[in-house]
């Protein structure tokens, strides 16, 4: 998790942003490090499986995934460190049967470790963003990711 937040914060230097929060949340990170040790189980995660990035079944008599494209994103961790977790996690919808197929989440996980990965999830998206030219956005991704800093300090 640490060496992906220095990577995220060199893809934004890259860019030509500021990557003085999410180099500060690498360091904050590295220095609690034993709260992001406690993930017993780490799980590959794919950091972007939506819809366009799933094969299904075609003879299935349910949808049922078969496959998985774009894995540029992806690394080991817990599994609500994963993007599409925290999305599935943000609506308690019909989106239960896919928490059930994935497994159910840890609701003791520190709150201090969701945080960290809530800011590795803006840093990343934030080049995204610059290279979309959503201005807008990449500077209301700078205040959220202040707001995560304060709770981390």
């Amino acid at each position: 998790m640490i060496a992906s937040l220095e990577g995220i914060a060199a893809d934004l230097d890259g860019v030509g942003l500021d990557s003085a929060d999410a180099r500060e949340v690498a360091g904050v990170a590295g220095h609690g490090r034993a709260v992001l040790d406690e993930v017993a189980e780490p799980r590959l995660l794919t950091g972007d499986l939506w819809t366009v990035n799933a094969l299904l079944e075609r003879d299935a008599d349910v949808p049922a995934i078969s496959g998985v494209l774009d894995f540029d994103r992806c690394l080991f961790g817990a599994p609500e460190a994963d993007w599409t977790i925290r999305m599935a996690r943000a609506k308690d919808d019909g989106r239960t049967a896919f928490r059930e197929a994935h497994g159910r989440l840890d609701r003791s996980a520190a709150v201090r470790r969701s945080r960290v990965y809530a800011a590795r999830h803006l840093g990343a998206i934030r080049p995204e963003r610059h290279r979309l030219g959503r201005a807008d956005a990449v500077r209301e991704g700078y205040g959220t990711m202040a707001g995560l800093l304060a709770g981390l300090r």
